[in-house]
């Protein structure tokens, strides 16, 4: 009998931006056969057997700025942009329509929503943090490595600090292995990756910061050295 497997070519900490192609394997499963980061030498490596993305998730790569080599994507693949002129302590930036930019802008006290545009300031010298936002189904993350690879090609100049990318799960229970793997390939390309649960009271109520935050949540503000907005200042 054969068995079924899915998999992934190459090793994510060591690869340059390809294109993405998704099929059905002999099983039913989604492999991939080319994806978003590509192995220099074009070999095929052994991926082993994954384990669930963890929920706090800090990609630590050597991809902190943009590379040399990047293909620039085609325009219809870049996200817009726009004129940013408040401050804040970190923009999110939602790679489609539901990511989740303002539940965290409205948890997170002094941050802002990109509205789906790169925040470009418009005082010179001026940089702005910005932090992706991607749901965890497959177009999600494919939204997110479009975006990851627009900043790698260095079209945004020096405007943008791009911490990284939060993933936030978009259904509850165990995230399906092909969407594992492809957010570690996701994850290779950028300088940090967040994986925060599925919240099952915001379905069904308005999301209220006074109550207190999953852990994966906590983590998150305090590696971008950032407070929640239920935090009370100090002077």
């Amino acid at each position: 009998m054969t068995s079924c497997s899915t998999s992934v070519e190459g090793d994510a900490r060591n690869m340059t931006f390809g294109t993405p192609s998704l099929k059905i394997g002999r099983c039913g499963s989604l492999t991939s056969l080319n994806p978003w980061l590509v192995p220099q030498d074009r070999s095929t490596e052994e991926v082993p057997p994954s384990r669930e993305f963890p929920t706090r998730e800090r990609a630590r790569t050597k991809v902190t700025s943009p590379q040399p080599g990047i293909p620039t994507p085609d325009v219809v693949d870049r996200l817009p942009r726009r004129d940013a002129v408040w401050p804040a302590t970190v923009w999110w930036l939602g790679v489609h329509g539901g990511a989740g930019e303002s539940t965290l802008a409205m948890l997170a006290a002094g941050s802002r929503p990109a509205g789906h545009a790169w925040p470009v300031p418009t005082m010179p010298g001026t940089t702005h943090r910005v932090v992706l936002v991607a749901r965890s189904n497959y177009a999600g993350i494919s939204a997110a490595r479009l975006a990851a690879i627009e900043w790698a090609s260095n079209t945004l100049g020096d405007v943008i600090d791009l911490a990284g990318l939060v993933v936030i799960a978009d259904a509850p229970g165990r995230t399906p292995k092909p969407l594992r793997d492809l957010e570690r390939v996701v994850a290779g390309g950028l300088p940090h990756v967040w994986r925060l649960p599925w919240v099952d009271a915001w379905r069904v109520s308005p999301v209220d910061s006074r109550l207190p935050l999953h852990k994966e949540f906590r983590q998150l503000f305090s590696d971008l050295e950032i407070t929640t907005a239920s935090t009370p200042a100090h002077h």
